[in-house]
């Protein structure tokens, strides 16, 4: 019996020994897996119920917090860009996205611009009331979110609710850090990206603002109104029902950083039943890597996006780009074939941002375009001939003459169409981006240029073209006109079905001269 009583104290000292060596290990990953499960399902649920829709003066903005390392403010502008403020230090920020101005708020505006004056108080009251809406929502959300987490992964109610718990002390944490560092002065010191990049040049830097406020409130009603009447006239886009017999390309040009040209590039993909666009470069204004996000919806177009690089488009650029989805580049003469039309581009050889080049000019772009034309000789011996040539600078363009068709360009920012030498008809479409910010900085904005080409299916030639053209930010007009090639028109004898001349000549008129249609 002693034995026995010894044995039994020995077991439970073993026991207790290795309850207390494992104690330190097991309450520690226990909590560490808590703390994961609630950052977590916070985290996811910011993302999918942390968000609030308000309206700020003439505006329709969504607010929301956003886990981030530097804390701040970012506000997004379409079509303009992105404005960040060091408004705070924490480990969220708060996104203000501008959804769309609102048309009857914002004329109203225009209309009686005595309202400017009690603007400022009235958009105070507003993001007073929205940012307490973010932090109601987010509290729900962190809590909704971190709950949920907690009961898929430990299935046990108590942990779950100590996770949704914990979640809520986190996001409380981080509204003290952030009221404790708030800065206000941050919007004297705002950084601007995309188009708002030159936005001090439109309306002033904060410290002009403040002293000079009646010119800022001419100006912002210029805005306002400049911006506004761009959405009107990108939803007064008439519909229009191709031919269906026919290849619809389109064909874009010097966007120069203006995202709002997404949106118009979609709209009229999707009513014209676009099969490939072509862009003639000039996307970027300075071609940096920190640009490049600019260029992502290219893949959700709805459309094949074929693009040569221009002379505002660095290599950097040409890289990005290629590794996009439904995105083909092309350069040196390289051939593609999108949507049954067998297309050769090169890209220009000149970037002009890069001021330790000396610019070479016109021959640089001929000998890019010599390049061009070795290509599509090749291409022709071996009896796969190209339909359509692209080159950023006309004059680089003008030398694929008598070996295609067509030849696409841009960089003018102005539409010409000629008729070359050798029988090769020269597009040079306008600005797809109204000039980029000029489109909000002019008094007489550039226009928003496109043009709809359509090709006969089977010998790849052109038909007809709809030059379409919005009248800039301070227009809403929207114009759409209809062209035929001078062989289509009433009355005129058919052009041959096939390729140029062999020897790249084609007969000319009595004045030996090119035509302008």
């Amino acid at each position: 019996m002693a034995r026995v009583a010894r044995s039994r104290t020995a077991n439970r000292s073993i026991s207790r020994s290795r309850l207390l060596d494992g104690a330190p290990r097991r309450p520690v990953s226990a909590a560490l897996g808590l703390v994961s499960v609630a950052v977590l399902g916070a985290w996811l649920g910011l993302l999918l119920l942390g968000t609030v829709h308000v309206p700020v003066g003439p505006m329709d903005t969504s607010m929301a917090l956003r886990p981030s390392l530097a804390g701040g403010t970012r506000i997004t502008v379409p079509p303009l860009g992105d404005l960040e403020l060091r408004s705070h230090s924490a480990p969220v920020r708060l996104d203000v996205d501008v959804d769309r101005l609102d048309p009857v708020r914002s004329q109203a505006l225009v209309d009686h611009p005595e309202r400017f004056a009690g603007l400022q108080a009235e958009v105070v009251r507003d993001v007073t009331h929205g940012a307490l809406g973010v932090v109601l929502a987010s509290g729900v959300a962190v809590v909704s979110g971190a709950t949920a987490l907690g009961l898929v992964v430990h299935r046990r109610p108590r942990r779950a609710l100590a996770a949704g718990g914990l979640a809520l002390a986190l996001l409380a944490a981080c509204a003290a850090t952030a009221y404790a560092t708030w800065n206000p002065r941050s919007v004297l010191e705002p950084k601007f990206s995309g188009l708002l990049s030159s936005a001090p040049s439109v309306v002033g830097n904060a410290r002009a603002i403040v002293s000079e406020f009646d010119v800022y409130q001419k100006e912002l009603a210029r805005l306002v109104t400049n911006v506004t009447k761009l959405y009107d006239a990108t939803s007064t886009l008439p519909a229009y029902r191709p031919d269906p017999t026919t290849i619809r390309v389109l064909h874009v040009s010097d966007i120069h950083l203006n995202p709002g040209s997404w949106r118009i590039i979609a709209s009229l993909v999707k009513q014209y039943r676009i099969n490939v666009i072509v862009d003639t470069g000039d996307t970027m204004d300075h071609g940096s890597a920190a640009e490049n996000h600019f260029l992502d919806p290219v893949a959700t177009l709805g459309a094949p996006y074929v693009w040569v690089r221009g002379n505002h488009d660095s290599r950097t650029t040409q890289s990005y780009l290629a590794g996009r989805r439904h995105v083909t580049v092309l350069d040196d003469g390289k051939v593609t074939e999108v949507a049954g039309v067998r297309i050769a581009g090169v890209g220009d050889p000149q970037f002009t941002p890069d001021r330790s080049v000396v610019p070479a000019g016109d021959p640089a772009e001929r000998t890019a375009g010599g390049r061009l034309a070795d290509a599509l000789r090749t291409e022709r011996l071996a009896g796969t001939p190209v339909d359509i040539a692209l080159a950023h600078n006309p004059a680089a363009a003008t030398e694929a003459d008598g070996l295609v068709p067509l030849a696409l360009a841009g960089h003018l920012h102005h539409r010409e169409n000629t008729t070359l030498p050798r029988g090769t008809r020269l597009m040079v479409e306008g600005s797809t981006g109204g000039g980029g910010l000029r489109a909000v900085q002019n008094a007489r904005p550039a226009p928003v240029q496109a043009s709809v080409l359509y090709l006969d299916r089977h010998t790849k030639r052109l038909q007809a073209w709809d030059e379409i053209t919005l009248g800039g930010l301070g227009l809403s007009r929207a114009e759409v006109s209809r062209h035929l090639p001078r062989e289509n028109r009433p009355g005129a004898t058919p052009a041959p079905s096939g390729p140029p001349h062999p020897s790249g000549r084609s007969p000319r008129g009595p004045s030996g001269r090119p035509s302008s249609r």
